[in-house]
């Protein structure tokens, strides 16, 4: 057979520009990526996806002036590694921003390529992960820019339309594992995941000399935007972690409970609950005696799921609420939990938004929810009120109340006012409603009950406190969780140690749950 030269000869040329294209954007930016203890754009995905499994999507993209009379300089992928690969053996989308390309910044042929992406994903029910190293928009003329992209601000408008179409649809997770500014600041905005890395990463709307221009603040990134501001204080991200590789493992982790679309059911892991197995004795000594005092609710939930992991979400913001994944028998489940370690586990404005999202997410994706209710009910005063206390407890009223996956809920100490209802009380349509002994369902504690209706005899009385304990004691008996079992308000009273094979026997009977609502073109949110 004779040779062809020529199709050899592109060959080699091909595998040059596929070469030139994985230096990305040169040894010098590479090595200074590196220096910062950050790993590059190839090896995050290489970090992130099952070996030899990525099929890459527009490796030879240039900028927008990448055209030979301009004699630009290149742009490898434009700065921005797209494609598909396998993660634990089930495909995933990955977009990937190059900070060694112009500062990661997203440029019109970038987004060409990104905007292909999500279409994929939404055809192929793929999850979809963004790893975001980016300056943002790409406005420099070096960059190729021409007024056309300058004007349709890269193309991220389509970005946010099309991600708020994709929610609820697959799993979107945006990992910060760099400085994600305007238009890359709101991928994780709309993202369902997002960790960020400590002191690498940040994310604002405007960056340090932005700010500084337009409001006259003199700060830093990590001031401005650092995974700090966001994990404790603006609650915009889910997780703080040390380094790219702990970024990774977490990627992996929180997918690890999800299925790959809203049509599956999360997938089951292997673990298994002995039938009838009990939890060691010590879930029983956590509560203390003096009912006033506070404990962490994250021992029991950990002595409750299987092999005692909870994958916490914000768990350094709002953490009178503990969101968490993990697993009981096997099954993937969303837990809600009031922490009276932090407030005494009184619901305030925040901890109803972490609360709402959670079981908003949760519910798109087929993961049942168990809730754990230790609630004094909902903050009060001017400060909250004046904070929309109503609006936003409203939130997590409605997405409890819209939920239609299984909901379990365990009544572990009190369950007073409002708070009983958001934390899925009775008439929340619970699949399981138990309590522990000693539990008390109520519209408020009896020494609250007493303070309101007697307060003119307490007034008057020589000995207020005694008069008022003798009187709340009158008052325990009627909310005990034995009078309201008798009552048939709930399910059973079960022995703590029993939690783990209820909720197991519950999680199986209810998989088959469908629940008819009346049609509408949505809810109205209370946002």
């Amino acid at each position: 057979m004779e040779k062809n030269e020529k199709m050899r000869a592109a060959v080699e040329d091909l595998a040059a520009r596929r070469e030139k294209a994985r230096e990305m954007g040169g040894p010098e930016r590479v090595a200074k990526q590196h220096a910062r203890g950050k790993m590059d754009v190839r090896q995050r995905i290489d970090a992130l996806l099952d070996p030899g499994s990525f099929l890459e999507l527009g490796m030879h993209a240039q900028h927008e002036g990448n055209l030979p009379e301009k004699q630009p300089k290149p742009s490898p992928a434009d700065g921005c590694v797209t494609g598909i690969g396998a993660l634990d053996g089930r495909p995933v989308a990955v977009a990937a921003y190059d900070f060694t390309v112009y500062g990661g910044s997203i440029g019109m042929v970038a987004e060409h390529k990104v905007t292909r992406l999500r279409d994929l994903a939404l055809k192929e029910r793929l999850p979809i992960i963004w790893l975001v190293d980016s300056g943002g928009a790409r406005l420099s003329a070096d960059g190729g820019m021409d007024p056309r992209a300058i004007s349709e601000f890269a193309g991220t408008g389509y970005l946010f339309r099309e991600q708020s179409i994709l929610s609820g649809v697959i799993p979107q997770v945006a990992a910060m594992v760099g400085p994600g500014a305007a238009g890359t600041a709101y991928i994780p905005g709309l993202a369902d995941f997002v960790p960020m890395v400590k002191e690498q990463s940040s994310m604002a709307i405007g960056g340090p000399y932005l700010t500084k221009s337009v409001v006259g603040e003199d700060v830093t990134e990590e001031e401005l935007g650092g995974s700090k501001v966001h994990t404790e204080k603006s609650g915009v991200a889910d997780l703080q972690v040390k380094d790219d590789a702990a970024c990774i493992q977490a990627i992996k982790d929180y997918l690890s409970y999800f299925p790959s679309s809203c049509t599956e059911k999360p997938p089951r892991g292997a673990t298994r609950v002995e039938p009838d197995s009990l939890i060691d004795d010590e879930i029983l000594d956590i509560i203390p005696e003096n009912r006033r005092r506070a404990y962490d609710m994250r021992k029991i939930l950990k002595l409750v799921v299987d092999e005692g992991v909870l994958f916490e979400m914000k768990p350094k913001w709002a953490r009178n609420i503990t969101t968490a994944f993990a697993r009981i028998d096997g099954w993937p489940v969303g837990i809600v939990a009031n922490n009276p370690q932090y407030y005494g586990g009184i619901l305030d404005v925040d901890s109803a938004d972490k609360a709402a999202r959670f079981v908003n997410l949760c519910d798109s994706f087929n993961i049942p929810l168990c809730f754990f209710q230790d609630v004094p009910g909902f903050m009060v005063g001017t400060k909250v009120e004046q904070a929309g206390i109503i609006r936003h407890g409203a939130k997590m009223l409605q997405a409890v109340s819209l939920a239609t996956v299984p909901k379990l809920t365990v009544v572990v100490r009190k369950a007073y006012g409002a708070g009983y209802y958001v934390m899925n009380g009775r008439a929340y349509e619970p699949d399981l409603l138990v309590s522990w002994p000693g539990g008390e369902i109520s519209v408020m504690g009896a020494e609250g009950m007493v303070a309101i209706a007697a307060q003119k005899l307490l007034a008057a009385a020589e000995n207020p406190e005694e008069i008022k304990e003798q009187l709340a004691a009158g008052i325990r008996p009627y909310i005990d969780i034995n009078q309201v079992a008798a009552m048939g308000h709930v399910d059973d009273v079960i022995d703590p140690r029993e939690t783990r094979t209820v909720l197991a026997k519950a999680l199986l009977y209810t998989r088959n749950k469908t629940v008819e609502r009346p049609w509408r073109k949505g809810p109205v949110r209370p946002v």
